[in-house]
């Protein structure tokens, strides 16, 4: 096998730095649009073809597969370092690891996720036609990474900035996200990608028309962010208190009651001020808590009567993060604990609960326990968490709430889930304050807009640390708080009940995607003998 030519290794090392810069905290969305053609060269012009051309070039062809899946592993194994660093700091700060083994920890974390990278190498290797023909390898790549895209959020279960994520602020272009969810935009992203790949891989006389017609095409795409729509009636509001409460304090009860009698303060004066400026969304229905690192407990008087209290005085309902429980089934030695978020109505009743059914690994359980034994201050520091089962929206008075939380928002299908079970609004309440000062924050609030796109519907953001914030259907935030602030957010929002194409039917698209891209190697094989046949 001829060793892989020194140009698809400087290629893909341009690819991994263009694909980390499109996410935040750099966010030049802008090069989404190429930095996926230097990848795709690299895998289609990897080994020498044999003699030198004769200009005195070196000939270029395809990958084998083994040396696609290579390149583009590497690749993934790049990408994910240099926009998932932060698992570094958190493993490091508040995993209980070492230095040495967070690193550890982050370099087994790239290992694992980059296979997608090195699969939609293979894949698009398998697809190159007889004579190493790449036509078919090009018309396919769009729906392969799409495809690897489904794969990772359903299989890996962690679909962390998915690609089409990098528009969310197009507003013209990710109204698609209605018919397809994220992937129809991650699609078009490459699509573009592969035209600026193709015209360096065609004759050099073709090349001008086609680079042409491929900036021209992520110009008139990327300008979408030029455009606004007309601002989204709101006649609700709610109270968005952000808490910023530090992740690693620690708790005596002297502390806790003192931090939870702040927060009351707080938030009832927040919920007076808006009364007294009776303005036209003084709706004063809705006040909304964080997940939070607080040791609040949904079966702890000292957390549930102020709470309640709360709720009667300012005549609102009430969602807060809390540790749910429940008692020790028969045959059990221990009750099981959910992350959870309490309903709690205007009279003081804990009325119903929602409880998270999608845990973060290494966060709230560990899986494979003795895999990781090796690692003693992450076994102790991880959670045991037990899954919910439900997605029904919580009942406010008449009013469905959508609720899930945290890392729940990077999952399309899920979310889209509450909406198609009746929720009027979403509402996410997250602790983000695991990822420091590093970009996962913005990373994540990317996602959670994302799905209120998807679903037309306003959506509510209540985090710890920040950013909280009220996020419209068409992904703009329209209004915010600082982060590392306590301070409490008045968050104009509507109620819907219509539901978007992509609410009713979800990934539809992306199995569509998947489907063909099952179907696309085997042309390889298929179309050659047919032809040969009918000779």
């Amino acid at each position: 096998m001829r060793q892989i030519h020194y140009s698809a290794w400087l290629l893909i090392a341009l690819s991994s730095l263009l694909q980390v810069l499109i996410f935040p905290l750099p966010g030049v969305y802008v090069l989404s649009w190429i930095a996926f053609a230097p990848l795709v060269v690299a895998l289609l012009r990897a080994r020498p073809a044999g003699a030198l051309a004769i200009d005195g070039s070196v000939n270029l062809q395809a990958a084998t597969p083994a040396q696609a899946f290579l390149l583009a592993y590497v690749c993934g194994i790049l990408w994910y370092a240099g926009t998932c660093y932060w698992i570094y700091h958190t493993m490091r700060q508040y995993g209980g690891l070492s230095a040495p083994m967070a690193l550890l920890a982050l370099f087994l974390f790239c290992l694992y996720l980059g296979l997608y990278h090195g699969i939609f190498g293979v894949l698009l290797s398998l697809t190159v036609g007889p004579g190493r023909e790449i036509r078919r390898a090009l018309a396919a790549a769009p729906f392969l990474w799409v495809a690897v895209e489904l794969a990772r959020a359903r299989i890996t279960a962690f679909p962390w900035n998915l690609l089409g994520t990098a528009q969310v602020d197009n507003i013209s272009l990710s109204r698609i996200t209605t018919l397809t969810g994220v992937y129809g935009v991650s699609f078009e992203i490459m699509l573009v990608n592969v035209a600026l790949a193709a015209a360096f891989l065609v004759p050099r006389k073709k090349r001008g028309m086609l680079l042409t017609a491929s900036l021209v095409a992520a110009a008139v795409l990327q300008a979408g962010r030029l455009v606004d729509a007309p601002p989204a009636p709101a006649d609700h509001s709610a109270l968005l208190v952000q808490q910023n409460i530090p992740v690693d304090a620690n708790w005596t009860r002297e502390t806790f009651e003192r931090t939870l009698q702040e927060l009351i303060d707080l938030t009832e004066k927040a919920a007076h001020d808006r009364t007294a400026a009776r303005s036209s969304l003084n709706n004063n229905d809705l006040i909304v808590w964080p997940e939070s690192p607080a040791p609040f407990f949904t079966n702890d008087p000292l957390f549930r009567d102020p709470v309640g209290q709360m709720a009667r005085d300012t005549h609102s309902w009430i969602v807060t993060g809390a540790i749910g429980s429940t008692l020790a089934a028969p045959g059990h030695s221990s009750s099981q604990v959910f992350n959870s978020a309490a309903l709690i109505s205007p009279e003081g009743n804990w009325a119903m609960g929602y409880d998270k059914v999608h845990l973060v690994p290494f966060g709230e359980y560990l899986p494979f326990p003795q895999l990781f034994a090796f690692a003693g201050g992450l076994t102790k520091e991880v959670g045991a968490f037990q899954a919910g089962t439900s997605r029904a929206p919580l009942d406010a008075g008449g009013t469905k709430l959508g609720v899930f939380i945290c890392y729940e928002s990077v999952f399309p299908d899920e979310v889209r889930q509450f909406a198609n079970n009746g929720a009027e609004v979403l509402v996410n309440i997250s602790n983000d304050g695991w990822y420091g000062d590093s970009g996962a924050y913005a990373q994540h609030l990317n996602q959670t807009r994302m799905r209120a796109i998807e679903n037309d519907r306003w959506l509510l953001s209540a985090t710890d640390t920040g950013v909280t914030a009220s996020i419209d259907p068409y992904g703009r935030i329209v209004a915010r708080l600082p982060r590392k602030q306590r301070a409490g957010l008045t968050a104009p929002y509507a109620l819907t009940s219509v539901t978007t194409f992509y609410t009713r039917h979800g990934d539809w698209f992306a199995f569509l995607c998947a489907i063909i891209s099952i179907a696309a190697p085997l042309t390889r094989f298929i179309i050659p003998r047919k032809a040969k046949v009918t000779a």
